[in-house]
């Protein structure tokens, strides 16, 4: 009798923490979003391909940016390979606010072939 008590304890904290772990949403790890304010924001070039299919979409990229604003590295996270390149290229030129310490965020860069 004592060891159906102690499976019905932990499946019950099982399903205490499942609830509580499913519950509001959040970011993955690394997918906290960067508060410091952009002061030069240069616009990605929409590639001539993705334009002559149609192609919309969004690419998200983990940015570090020094203290200084100058973005020390962008890494991909998801979004299209036709529309990455152009979107890292750009990101690399942002310069933000100065600070005093690293900041590392993700962002994303929005695709429409109509705009």
């Amino acid at each position: 009798m004592p060891f159906q008590n102690l499976n019905r304890v932990f499946a019950v904290g099982l399903l205490l923490f499942s609830g509580w772990a499913a519950t509001g949403p959040r970011q993955a790890w690394g997918q906290e979003e960067l508060t410091r304010k952009v002061k030069t924001r240069i616009a990605p070039a929409y590639p001539e391909l993705a334009r002559h299919l149609n192609l919309s979409g969004v690419v998200k990229i983990r940015i570090t940016v020094a203290p200084n604003g100058t973005v020390k590295d962008v890494t991909l996270v998801g979004g299209h390979p036709l529309l990455a390149n152009a979107a890292l290229d750009a990101v690399k030129k942002w310069r933000y606010e100065a600070a005093p310490q690293e900041s590392t965020g993700t962002i994303a860069i929005y695709f429409a072939p109509n705009h």
